[in-house]
């Protein structure tokens, strides 16, 4: 299980990604993607999702979301299987620094993730984010402001997605 953030200033519109840059032995190396991680032991969601946002980006998170939660199947090189609480954190104290041990942070404007979400791959291809390939489903789904919660399912083959299912709560 695991915690998948999306930090976004709305002042400014944009989210703030680690580019995992950092470390040869990355399964994510050279992705674009939120902040997040494994939960520990007996960690609530919550709990964990606030912990990696500070070991990651050295904020206290004061406003988080659920915006959803997902099942990947087969995911990666160890055809893992994940279930991921996705949140949207919206109000935060700290500044985030240019990069930790994972990578680089970078603040990403909200017009050019989902142009990295698109459906066109030379809009994709334009964003310069490369991302896994399943995130450009469920990613416009943080960002959309609708209040309700989507729940979906991917099933992957290493690093490509066979499906993506959801529904709305």
């Amino acid at each position: 299980m695991g915690t998948l953030v999306y930090v976004l200033d709305r002042a400014a519109d944009r989210v703030l990604m680690i580019h995992r840059d950092a470390r040869p032995d990355d399964d994510h190396r050279g992705k674009w993607n939120g902040l997040g991680g494994k939960l520990e032991r007996d960690e609530d969601v919550v709990a964990g999702a606030r912990r990696e946002l500070r070991e990651e980006a050295g904020i206290e998170a004061t406003g988080l979301h659920l915006r959803g939660t997902i099942t990947w199947s087969g995911f990666g090189p160890r055809r893992e299987d994940w279930l991921g609480f996705v949140f949207l954190c919206h109000a935060w104290t700290g500044t985030p620094p240019a990069s930790n041990p994972e990578g680089t942070l970078e603040w990403i404007p909200v017009s050019r993730l989902l142009e990295a979400c698109s459906e066109d791959p030379a809009a994709r291809a334009a964003a310069a984010l490369p991302m896994w390939d399943g995130d450009r489903h469920f990613v416009p789904l943080v960002l959309d402001g609708d209040p309700r919660q989507f729940h979906g399912t991917m099933p992957y083959d290493v690093d490509r997605p066979l499906d993506w299912r959801f529904t709305r709560g």
